[in-house]
């Protein structure tokens, strides 16, 4: 009940985002609509064309105009300063409203009651200017949600429940439940996740986690709903619902992702704030010193006005926010899901990255490195393990099997299978009896090998099984958690930036001394009980450098929440993905490069913007309130007006610019 009330609560949340876009995009075309006949009527316009297209009542048609635009396509700013003054935080949005009701009311005034030039223009360029603004800033978030809200697009509306007679029935995927048993069909998409219990397939999962090539799935595998069936019948238990699938997961990432609000951005709001005290008080104090140098009560007011409109922070307002969404679409376009946009905006000053070994390096299955054999050839050893391991589902012997496969041998008929715990297997084949075991079982039963080149293999971190056919020893294999096929590039791509490799392992000296070797690792640390992993971190960051730690596993969920960035692999297990910062969706290690160009290019753009954008007011300001009057330099409202347009589009578009090389 809890899950679909959440599931219903962000759903709400989400439509309520979308229709906020959809208000903002309709009060900018008609307020652009109405802004056509304003700017044709406005006296300042037929100052600059050197025409004059006013006839008589045409100053009333343009008040009215204005009024409509002020109350229509002001609504926004006006009901948000509300809301900011309630709560005693004064920022953009009463800035904004500030600046148009200044605006409108001394134009009211030029038009109605007193003598003075009117700002009607201002006032809907203004409107028009901020709607557009904060139109594309909403339209840029909800972009970076769609891509992901695609995901949900995938689930049928219906599954094939196996019920207690055997026969199918079709229900509504909000019907099943844990524990429910599915029958997918071959082509047809995975309703929901769950684990299978009968059948082999090749699923494909480029929609979910973006692996190209279909994954082999048989009993005892978890599958994940949309991912598409192959040519295989599959059965499987229904293993989780609502908010706990992985596609809700995402969603719900996303979400959080959009809903928190950055530090950047807070920056931005106390900005607003400041300057709102800043225009309301340079307003005032232009006002009486022109009164009091000139006495000229239509000059002096329009002097205020020009300020205060100037004020209005268009390029700050909008510096921060388009950058964010921007770096926000970015991510999920390159399978960087931002859960903590804080904790993003961090990234850049990392300066060392802990590493978790397997299913994060490595790719946690096991692979055949080495074949020696002793009589025959390699093909012929390979082919006696392979039939013998064949019925086993152990790592190793399933490492044996995927070799066996990738060469294409043909597996012998193998009879008196049986297990020996803790040592190997051994069968028969044609007559003979095979034992593929451990180096334990050959020092128990005193058979000899080159322990020489035993040991060797061994302290690479390699595992190490012997064939043996009626007590004579044919020959060993070698096998190792093979390497991710990008974690070398990874490695060496990090430490070119400046960034400190540690790699955080539980596993055994020799294995991860052999791993880190070969990525070329700085710091290995090993043999680290789970309970202990986020003390290191801690101890880790004592210097104060700043540590990011990536992990995939329940082990790692400590680590990724201590970390100043904790960032999992691919969807790994529900605690990871709970306290980490960052979900890598690929599982490709060489996404953290691109999440942490991300954040430097991400941080150079706010950066650029924020510069433009108090450059201006800081230049704009002193001249719009006449401090080089004397020298006859002055910013009309006109040209104000202009120049803060100009730096607002100067801020979009260079927001729009935010790249990472990928």
């Amino acid at each position: 009940m809890n899950n679909k009330h959440t599931a219903h609560d962000n759903n709400e949340g989400h439509n309520h985002h979308e229709m906020m876009v959809q208000d903002f995009k309709r009060r900018f075309f008609i307020s652009l609509v109405l802004t056509i006949p304003i700017l044709l009527l406005s006296p300042m316009i037929h100052s600059f064309l050197g025409v004059d297209w006013r006839f008589p009542g045409s100053s009333y048609i343009l008040a009215a105009l204005s009024t409509i635009l002020f109350f229509y396509g002001g609504k926004p700013f006006l009901t948000g300063a509300k809301d900011e003054l309630k709560e005693g935080s004064p920022a953009m949005m009463t800035l904004i409203a500030f600046a148009i009701i200044i605006a409108y009311t001394y134009s009211t005034a030029a038009t109605f009651f007193i003598e003075g030039t009117d700002f009607y223009w201002e006032l809907a360029t203004l409107i028009v200017i901020m709607l557009l603004g904060h139109w594309i800033e909403m339209k840029s978030v909800m972009g970076a949600s769609r891509a992901l809200d695609e995901l949900a697009k995938l689930l049928p509306e219906e599954a094939h429940l196996i019920q207690k007679d055997g026969t199918t029935k079709d229900i509504k995927i909000s019907e099943l439940k844990a524990g429910d048993k599915i029958l997918v069909k071959p082509g047809e998409k995975i309703p929901i996740d769950g684990e299978i219990f009968e059948g082999t397939s090749e699923i494909n999962e480029a929609m979910i986690t973006g692996e190209s090539v279909p994954v082999a799935k048989t009993q005892g595998d978890e599958i994940i709903g949309g991912s598409l069936n192959g040519d295989g019948l599959l059965k499987f238990k229904v293993s989780k619902i609502g908010d706990d699938t992985f596609l809700s997961q995402v969603k719900r990432l996303v979400q959080e992702a959009q809903s928190s609000k950055s530090k950047n951005q807070r920056l931005a709001d106390t900005a607003a704030k400041w300057l709102f005290y800043i225009a309301a008080s340079a307003g005032t104090i232009t006002f009486i010193v022109w009164m009091f140098i000139r006495g000229d009560l239509a000059f002096s007011i329009e002097r205020a006005v020009t300020v205060i409109i100037i004020s209005c922070p268009h390029a700050l307002g909008l510096a921060i926010p388009l950058v964010t969404s921007m770096s926000t679409s970015i991510a999920a376009k390159n399978g960087l899901l931002i859960r903590n946009r804080l904790a993003f905006e961090e990234a850049r000053n990392v300066e060392k990255i802990v590493f978790d070994k397997t299913g994060t390096l490595t790719k946690g299955a096991f692979g055949v490195t080495d074949i020696h054999p002793i009589e025959g050839t390699e093909k012929e050893l390979l082919t006696i393990a392979y039939s013998v391991e064949s019925n086993s589902e152990h790592p190793i012997a399933q490492g044996i099997v995927r070799k066996g496969q990738e060469l294409s041998l043909k597996v012998k008929k193998v009879s008196d299978y049986k297990s020996i715990p803790g040592k190997g297997l051994k069968a028969t084949i044609a007559g003979k009896k095979i034992h593929v075991v451990s180096p334990g079982y050959m020092k128990a039963q005193k058979i000899t090998f080159d322990e020489e080149i035993y040991e060797k293999l061994a302290k690479q971190g390699k595992t190490v099984v012997f064939v043996v056919e009626d007590n004579t020893l044919l020959g060993f294999i070698a096998l190792a958690d093979q390497l991710h096929d990008n974690a070398k590039k990874t490695i060496s791509t990090i430490q070119s930036m400046g960034i400190e490799t540690i790699m955080l392992t539980g596993d055994n000296q020799r294995v991860a001394s052999y791993v880190g070797e070969q990525l070329g690792i700085d710091t290995v640390i090993a043999e680290v009980l789970p309970q202990d992993k986020s003390e290191k971190i801690k101890e880790l960051m004592k210097d104060g450098k700043k540590v990011a730690m990536i992990g995939d596993g329940v082990n790692d969920a400590p680590s990724l929440a201590v970390a100043d960035l904790g960032i999992a692999i691919g969807a790994g297990t529900d605690v990871a993905i709970e306290t980490a910062d960052i979900i890598l969706v690929k599982s490709n290690p060489l996404d953290i490069v691109n999440l942490l160009k991300l954040a430097k290019a991400t941080y150079s753009k706010i950066v650029q913007n924020l510069i433009w954008a108090t450059a201006y007011n800081a230049i704009a300001l002193p001249l719009a309130a006449g401090v080089l009057y004397s020298q006859g330099i002055v910013i009309s409202p006109a040209l104000g007006a202009a120049l803060m347009s100009l730096s607002t589009i100067i801020v979009a578009i260079n927001a729009k610019l935010l790249r990472i090389d990928t």
